[in-house]
């Protein structure tokens, strides 16, 4: 034991220096202290299905796995609309869940985003406005930020999440 211990004094640290960091995770770290430095801790959605085929749910859920991973950047779902700054809203607005989206978007406390996601939320999609669809998000509840797509991928996901985080931090004076 003496002996290997001699031998590490003698040769000293013989291991190669850390590599660089890589540009996506600076850009990732700086998304998180932007993030932290808007809200002060972090940003906390609330998912909401108003009546979608379930295409823009798969893709959202798919943030969470380890590709994306935005649990990493500070950002988490939440299971009650009353810890929420953000309601992420999918698909038109069917007839049964016009009252609970409602319900949803008053729990939410101030100041609240709402993001529309997928073409059904944008635009009420191919249901349109009916006797069973009251069409777009936006015409149950104020829109602060729509994601076009059928259903958008991700990142676009996530970037709108982020533009609308970026308008409520220029309209509170944050920026």
């Amino acid at each position: 034991m003496l002996k290997t211990l001699r031998q590490i004094a003698a040769v000293g640290i013989a291991t190669e220096p850390p590599p660089q960091l890589h540009e996506s995770l600076r850009l990732r770290e700086a998304l998180q202290q932007r993030i932290l430095a808007i809200l002060g801790r972090a940003l906390c959605i609330r998912a909401v299905d108003a009546g979608s085929c379930n295409g823009c749910e798969l893709e959202i859920h798919a943030l969470n796995n380890p590709l994306y991973n935005i649990e990493g950047l500070g950002i988490r779902f939440v299971a009650s609309p009353r810890h929420a700054d953000v309601l992420l809203v999918t698909g038109p607005v069917s007839k049964h869940m016009e009252v609970a989206l409602r319900r949803t978007y008053e729990a939410t406390p101030d100041p609240k985003l709402v993001v529309a996601v997928g073409h059904c939320g944008c635009t009420g999609g191919i249901f349109g406005e009916s006797y069973a669809s009251r069409g777009q998000v936006s015409n149950v509840i104020p829109v602060d930020v729509a994601v076009p797509g059928c259903p958008p991928n991700p990142t676009q996901i996530l970037t709108g999440i982020l533009s609308a985080l970026e308008s409520s931090a220029t309209k509170r004076g944050r920026l």
